[in-house]
């Protein structure tokens, strides 16, 4: 069984080909405006009409009101909903019926009090993406930290789950063979500068991957 990649913030037509050249499966656009990686609905329509069918646009929101989703959704077709806030088991569960789409819900993870909250949200959500817990006054994702991956090594999960949190080219293998992820999500790890995404990274992220 192969892993699936996600290559998360995309900005720019040339990384989004990267990406696809790549083979990665997922492909993320950050609606999120306090992020070097936020984009406009329009921004992102353009680059989603770029990506051949097999590859998952995805939209990475944090605690978005449903006028935003909706705004985003009208613009862009996109196929899973990525939920990086603080959203709870109920509101994960309110998306997926207002919306009409699968949702992954990204859950930090510090030490096992975390491992146990990400198992709450395995009877609504369709995916889980177990990320570094962000600090307290950082950005809820792509800040290069990684966590413990050896905390989730002997897990079992009732859905699929993405492994996230300061992946790069050169631990990616380490860490799918570590925590026994078949999934992997990268965003600072393949960057030049934040939100400045590098196009060899991606690449090598994409073929360590692809070695495993």
């Amino acid at each position: 069984m192969s892993i699936q990649a996600k290559i998360c913030g995309l900005r720019t037509a040339e990384a989004v080909q990267a990406a696809v050249k790549g083979g990665a499966s997922h492909v993320g656009f950050v609606f999120y405006p306090p992020s070097p990686r936020h984009l406009t609905p329009e921004a992102a329509a353009d680059l989603v009409a770029r990506l051949p069918r097999e590859v998952v646009p995805v939209a990475l929101t944090v605690d978005a009101g449903d006028a935003a989703i909706e705004a985003i959704l009208k613009a862009v077709p996109i196929r899973l909903l990525q939920a990086h806030g603080k959203e709870s088991p109920a509101r994960v569960a309110e998306l997926k019926r207002r919306f009409g789409l699968p949702v992954m819900k990204a859950v930090g993870i510090a030490g096992p009090a975390d491992v146990n909250l990400a198992h709450e949200y395995e009877t609504v959500a369709d995916l889980l993406l177990l990320d570094a817990k962000a600090p307290k006054k950082g950005l809820p994702g792509g800040n290069g930290l990684a966590f413990d991956w050896g905390l989730i090594a002997h897990e079992r999960w009732a859905r699929p789950w993405f492994l996230a949190g300061g992946l790069t080219p050169g631990n990616v293998v380490e860490a799918i063979r570590t925590s026994g992820a078949r999934a992997v999500d990268v965003s600072s790890g393949v960057e030049s500068a934040p939100g400045v995404k590098d196009l060899d990274l991606i690449a090598a992220f994409l073929a360590a991957t692809a070695s495993v």
